[in-house]
């Protein structure tokens, strides 16, 4: 499965380091081996550990297994590998992500439907992308013009903002396997995260390290609902993907006017 995976992408900067650790003659040991490298725990303290599918009991939700022991259950498909990645990458916010679903299951059960506060971490966890912006007023304007989906003023207007002022990291395990196989339509729950100045001036793996601890301390102690997150088209970030001309942006299947918003002419 991992030859398929063209790492040199800029949306797999955030697990590139990782994946380069994995033995692909075996997947699940070398996740367990830099989990305990790393000394990686759950919210309750217990050594994250990778565990073959069939680990998972009969009738045991997933979230619910790696709450009471630590075991992550891991298939031999693409969308468990990114999750194990991302596990490596992002161990804090996985760990307070896990925990708030295992929290909601131990009061709830499983039931047809997840109820909010489940579904916004699911979304997260499968979907997200990570926009740090500085906290300062072009940062705020950038975000805005996101929120309130003005396309050509983030992506054209703003573009020299992304890279240097701005940057996009994903986090979602099943955004990054859909991107296996690019197609323009792609779109992200994406999360602004405000960051200070300084922050953009830090080597990568710092900046990683805080977006981490910051999101995960954010989880911890104001949760997450699903009005958190604004949508984001992956491939109209400037750079990300080629022939980014006047006809990608106006493809409006993709780019879509937000919901009851004025139409915006072409700046």
């Amino acid at each position: 499965m991992l030859p398929a995976v063209d790492w040199s992408r800029p949306w797999y900067d955030a697990v590139r380091a990782a994946a380069g650790a994995v033995d692909p003659r075996d997947v699940i040991g070398t996740f367990s081996a830099r989990a305990a490298a790393l000394e990686l725990v759950n919210h309750a303290g217990l050594p994250i550990r990778f565990v073959p599918q069939a680990a998972l009991p009969e009738g045991t939700a997933y979230e619910e297994h790696i709450g009471a022991t630590g075991c992550v259950p891991t298939r031999d498909n693409l969308h468990d590998f990114f999750n194990g990645l991302v596990w490596l990458s992002f161990p804090l916010i996985k760990r307070e992500l896990n925990a708030l679903q295992a929290a909601q299951i131990a009061r709830d059960g499983i039931r047809g439907e997840r109820g909010p506060a489940r579904d916004a971490a699911t979304l997260f966890d499968e979907n997200a992308a990570l926009l740090v912006v500085p906290d300062t007023a072009p940062g705020h304007a950038l975000a805005d013009a996101l929120r309130n989906h003005r396309w050509r003023e983030a992506f054209v207007a703003r573009a020299g903002a992304f890279g240097s002022e701005a940057q996009v990291w994903l986090f979602g395990h099943a955004l990054m396997e859909k991107l296996v196989a690019p197609y323009k339509a792609i779109t992200a729950h994406t999360l602004v995260v405000a960051a200070p100045a300084s922050w953009f001036a830090l080597p990568r793996n710092a900046q990683q390290a805080w977006l981490d601890a910051h999101l995960a301390e954010r989880l911890r102690t104001t949760g997450l609902r699903k009005a958190d997150f604004t949508p984001l088209p992956v491939l109209g970030i400037p750079g990300w993907w080629g022939g980014q001309d006047d006809a990608f942006y106006d493809d409006t299947t993709v780019f879509r006017a937000k919901r009851n918003a004025p139409t915006l002419e072409k700046p």
